[in-house]
């Protein structure tokens, strides 16, 4: 747990327990339930496993989770807090080998019609072939903002981090601390943020060679199954069921973090370098116009 966080902690608990309001005790109260502190994750702590009949475990006393995917079933699990704003990391390593036609998903969401989700999802490929990285926002229930990446680093071989840092202005998807993508907040023009809905972590490995590698060409090879992803290192310095107000009142680094000189240079440098789709590049699949922010720079 971050040292400044456990001493604010800790000092609005005494000052809570000394005085003798009860308003005063009660409010200390709904602060602590709204801001979920920094700390090394436990996934028997921080989650469920929703679906998959057994393919989902949990091992390690809680350090590791692993999804599998079979001719059955695939598996997923969400975590048990919804959060409002926050750095949420989490380190995984991807389906190995011939990964074709499988789909490793990992994303944020509120629910009904209208939700707000923010998309991890990596789609296998064959052997010796790179992941792509398709990336997402929805606000109030509609998506289509795709960018889609081939990563600089083979995901199978190791655990990477992939992160989303979420605060009122952005929603920034980073790998291993690099930032891919900045979706900013341009209300003032118009344009929907994610900023009112909470939103859990979900994660699911399932079959969709329908679609997921090189437009449904190539199907999943059974005879490879079952598939594996593995999940380790979840983080979440972020606030937790509650008003984003508690969340500034700790002052936390990322409320108000913005992508810096190097940063920019560095997300500039993975759009060049290994970006291979984009949207707002789109025109045909947009014949009445390209969404309004792809004509803000």
């Amino acid at each position: 747990m971050h040292t400044h966080h456990t001493l604010l902690l800790l000092l609005h608990c005494q000052l809570a327990m000394a005085s003798s309001s009860c308003a005063a005790a009660m409010a200390m109260s709904l602060f602590m339930a709204a801001c979920s502190l920094a700390a090394p994750g436990n996934f028997h702590q921080d989650f469920d496993i929703t679906w998959g009949d057994g393919r989902a475990k949990i091992l390690n006393n809680g350090e590791l989770l692993t999804l599998s995917l079979d001719r059955t079933s695939g598996s997923g699990f969400q975590s048990k807090n919804e959060y409002l704003f926050g750095k949420i990391d989490m380190q995984i390593k991807l389906v190995p080998g011939n990964s074709a036609g499988t789909v490793t998903a990992y994303y944020l969401s509120s629910l009904g019609p209208t939700h707000d989700e923010i998309d991890f999802e990596f789609l296998g490929n064959l052997s010796g072939d790179p992941y792509t990285l398709h990336t997402n926002v929805f606000t109030q229930g509609k998506g289509d903002r795709e960018m889609q990446f081939k990563l600089w680093f083979d995901p199978t071989k190791d655990f990477h981090t992939y992160s989303v840092l979420w605060n009122p202005r952005h929603v920034i998807f980073m790998v291993d601390g690099t930032p891919i993508r900045d979706f900013k907040n341009l209300e003032s023009r118009g344009i929907a943020f994610p900023k009112n809905q909470a939103m859990r972590i979900y994660s699911s490995l399932w079959n969709a060679d329908d679609w997921a590698t090189r437009g449904g060409l190539v199907k999943t090879d059974w005879s490879k199954a079952p598939f594996v992803a593995a999940y380790k290192g979840f983080n979440a310095d972020a606030c937790a069921r509650g008003s984003p107000k508690y969340c500034d009142s700790t002052k936390s680094g990322w409320w108000n973090q913005e992508l810096d000189l190097t940063s920019q240079a560095r997300m500039k440098w993975v759009q060049k370098n290994f970006m291979i789709y984009h949207y707002c590049n789109d025109a045909k699949r947009f014949p009445q116009g390209l969404p309004p922010e792809c004509s803000i720079a």
